[in-house]
């Protein structure tokens, strides 16, 4: 599979190709959103696009990875003119996996099933309709823009106002919206959603606003991914050593909806088909360590490593404080 990364030395960007052990770097891409746009525009596919731009330049990619290089990674994918013409969403309650979590979570005594659980079903029963045909539209969350994006070795940060921070091990399918309205998908990433699922508890009307918090992508952009099953092995560490494990499972045999379906009812929507932005679409997970009681604190490592993906994705926490700040409106009248 190709898989490309996005480099900053300085003021200098550049794309380059995963070639274990280096990174050959592109010429003329500074970014992928850049490649992309040439690709559509010229009617072939971003593989022959990247490989026909592949210099013999070479980096050590364990000096990059490690942070001992002047080159940094980026999130393998931005707008990197305006960050804000890039939307960061998702869809949940595509694994049974989540469903058991929420269901757990938001379950009152004299309830029989929660409304997450209706939802799940309606995906059981609808989510993988016969080509042509539009299935039930899954559950759909914002998270931010561009400017909520890390990459690897970037701490995600759990605000003051707070209650909890949680990793959420996904995959994102990646999408340029091409200058006719069309969505192209420019591959597939492996990602950390990382919400608050404490505030969520509390109410389930709280999902909307536990969501909006940074999130991290990569640190490798894979062009043509197999998305059928892909193992997930996700790592906790505290203090140098693990404080919990779990290896679990994501791809359309592990969920009730086709990604077809999902990206149908995604891009549905005239205002998600505007020429020139991108598009980070998170497609749900399995399980969570907040299921099994764990609370993150300042300094844990989260490693996400997605089979056939490339290296794994490693994020610090960053607590950053506990006493959230009053936000003063002006007032213009």
């Amino acid at each position: 599979m190709t898989r490309l990364t996005q480099l900053r030395k300085d003021n200098e960007r550049r794309v380059a190709l995963v070639d274990e052990p280096h990174l050959r770097l592109l010429v003329d891409a500074a970014s992928v959103y850049e490649l992309a746009n040439f690709a559509i525009e010229a009617g072939v596919t971003l593989t022959e696009t990247a490989h026909n731009r592949v210099t013999s330049e070479r980096l050590d990619y364990d000096l990059v990875y490690s942070g001992r290089s002047d080159w940094r990674i980026l999130p393998p994918i931005d707008h990197p003119r305006e960050p804000a013409r890039c939307l960061i969403s998702g869809t949940g309650l595509t694994h049974l996996g989540s469903a058991r979590d929420r269901q757990a979570m938001h379950a009152t005594s004299g309830e029989e099933l929660t409304d997450s659980m209706k939802m799940f079903r309606s995906g059981m029963e609808g989510g993988r309709p016969a080509a042509g045909r539009i299935g039930a539209a899954p559950e759909w969350f914002y998270k931010g823009t561009g400017g909520m994006l890390r990459a690897h070795s970037e701490p995600l940060e759990v605000p003051p106002f707070a209650l909890d921070g949680g990793e959420e091990a996904e995959i994102a399918g990646i999408y340029l919206i091409g200058p006719d309205g069309r969505p192209h998908c420019v591959g597939m990433a492996g990602g950390n959603e990382f919400s608050d699922h404490r505030f969520e508890k509390t109410n389930y009307l709280n999902l909307a606003s536990s969501k909006l918090r940074t999130c991290a992508l990569g640190p490798e952009l894979v062009l043509d991914p197999k998305f059928d099953s892909v193992q997930i092995n996700i790592t906790i560490e505290r203090t140098g050593s693990v404080l919990w494990s779990k290896m679990t499972r994501t791809g359309e045999a592990e969920m009730c909806h086709s990604l077809r379906n999902i990206e149908h009812h995604h891009f549905k929507f005239e205002g998600h088909r505007r020429p020139g932005d991108v598009h980070v679409h998170f497609l749900g997970t399995d399980y969570l360590s907040f299921g099994d009681g764990i609370q993150l604190a300042h300094g844990d490592i989260l490693k996400l490593q997605f089979e056939g993906f490339g290296r794994p994705l490693c994020n610090p926490v960053l607590i950053a404080g506990t006493e959230p700040a009053l936000i003063e409106v002006n007032r213009l009248g």
